[in-house]
């Protein structure tokens, strides 16, 4: 006798949950009494009756929201805390026929990413946001939240929320509604039977004004997160209904999406061989073939760089020169840029790692082969970081050699700086103090075909990075060069 399958799985969710990890791939892995799987179904649901799977797109941000992926059988995109509502605007307005749904939590939306859900709902974006707000963090074990009632316990407020030191919940719907963009705002409980079908028309509602491009609507849904407020399912919603309820009331905020004509936004004019070019840009020089491949031997083992010194004497600019000349000779780069909070006068470093390998990790904090220092703090702090038999190269402008390494090292000098400021602009230094290290790749080093190639790269990587800027370009070359002639060996020192 063949069995009659009455109801199944929602079309909106893939027919096995391939991608959750673990052995099982029939159900959900939401704790039981997690309102994430009711929404999930109500979601999964309209996706498949309004036959939109293959334009939807579903956005989920850090949080319980971002294990989504798992489930909904539609286009997925994970972004960073409190960065879906930004994320969801270039998804819209890139293609107006797409619908966009963001799904994120409480500790997402109304914390960090406040800012972008409102920003986003006042520009009227044609987004559909589910709001999931169980008062409590829920991933990372149960911190108090934005929506954390008062005099609610959690793990950061044992004692119970207080509104004299921690202020009051977020109304989250309260305060879209008030802006004129937003179209359709509700309040919902994902508690029992007859508060989860308003849900499922809050639900469809929000999603058919996207798909008629209505503009922004919030559908805010009360949930449980039974673990982290230690109830099980009867007492959570009973929590719900009786006490989340009674701070977060539930409802209709506002409706005026019959009033609104769709959204059309203006056409982009734009020029069209201007958008290639910034796209796939015109190789400034031939290049090397795949295959190429320097033979010196320093290139067969990784080499870490670190640069160092302060905002405005273009730290950055170096490594990210050197990094690009290792691009243009096939090797593996990475450049990984650090500053204070003022880019100029503040603090600046980088690391760059320069190998034929793959690159394990970009961070250059110990055994760096070469320290690159423009000033002395820069000189005296990474010192340590240089390896035995590393080499040292400073800006004798602003610094001076240490009198004890520490280790045995090589060291290079030349006043970079006042060289640049000869050629009328300090902002050089970082290719003079580049001339200073083909110096001491030549003298310890490169073999004869490899001296060459270095001058040749350098030139290369400067007109890749400062395309059609043919005055810096040339200005950099000159100073290269002056560093070339100006760099000097101290002595080995240990």
């Amino acid at each position: 006798m063949a069995d009659k399958v009455l109801y199944t799985r929602s079309k909106g969710f893939f027919p096995s949950f391939e991608r959750r990890p673990g052995p099982i791939k029939t159900n959900m892995h939401y704790c039981p009494g997690c309102g994430h799987g009711i929404l999930h179904k109500l979601i999964a649901e309209a996706i498949e009756d309004f036959g939109i799977k293959d334009k939807t797109i579903l956005i989920a941000p850090v949080g319980c929201a971002v294990f989504s992926y798992y489930y909904f059988d539609c286009f997925g995109i994970s972004v960073p805390h409190g960065r879906a509502p930004a994320v969801g605007t270039g998804l819209s307005r890139a293609n107006p026929e797409n619908i966009v749904l963001s799904y994120q939590g409480d500790g997402d939306l109304a914390s960090i990413g406040f800012n972008q859900i409102i920003q986003a709902a006042n520009r009227g974006e044609n987004l559909a946001v589910f709001f999931v707000n169980n008062a409590i963090y829920g991933m990372t074990g149960g911190q108090m939240a934005p929506t954390t009632l008062p005099g609610q316990k959690t793990q950061t407020s044992p004692y119970g929320r207080s509104v004299s030191s921690e202020g009051y919940p977020l109304k989250v719907s309260e305060t879209v509604a008030a802006l004129d963009a937003p179209v359709y705002v509700e309040r919902v409980a994902l508690s029992t039977v007859q508060q989860i079908r308003k849900a499922r028309l809050a639900v469809r509602k929000a999603i058919s004004n996207s798909i008629e491009r209505k503009g922004f609507s919030l559908v805010e849904c009360l949930s449980g997160c039974p673990v982290n407020l230690k109830m099980h399912a009867k007492e959570m919603n009973e929590f719900l209904d009786n006490q989340m309820s009674r701070y977060f009331p539930l409802g209709v905020y506002k409706d005026i999406a019959d009033s609104r004509d769709p959204l059309v936004r203006p056409e982009k004019i734009f020029d069209v061989k201007q958008v290639r070019e910034l796209l796939y840009p015109v190789k400034v020089s031939d290049g090397v073939s795949e295959s190429f491949r320097n033979p010196s031997r320093i290139f067969t083992t990784e080499r870490r760089v670190k640069l160092a010194g302060s905002g405005g004497q273009g730290v950055l600019s170096l490594g990210y020169m050197l990094a690009t000349m290792g691009k243009l000779r096939n090797f593996n780069v990475s450049w990984l840029p650090s500053y204070g909070p003022e880019m100029r006068g503040g603090t600046a470093n980088c690391a760059v790692v320069i190998s034929r390998h793959p690159i394990g990790s970009p961070l250059v904090d110990k055994d760096c082969n070469l320290l690159v220092a423009l000033n002395q703090p820069a000189l005296e702090k990474y010192l340590p970081t240089l390896k035995k038999n590393g080499i040292l190269l400073y800006d004798e402008s602003n610094a001076r050699c240490p009198e004890d390494p520490g280790e045995e090292r090589v060291i290079y000098t030349l006043p970079a700086s006042d060289l640049a400021t000869q050629l009328g602009d300090l902002k050089y230094a970082n290719s003079v103090l580049l001339g200073a290290i083909a110096v001491m790749m030549d003298d310890l080093y490169l073999d004869e075909e490899d001296k060459v190639d270095f001058d040749r790269v350098f030139e290369e990587a400067i007109m890749e990075c400062f395309r059609e800027k043919e005055t810096v370009i040339q200005n950099n070359i000159k100073a290269f060069y002056i560093g070339k002639e100006n760099a000097r060996r101290i002595t080995r020192q240990g």
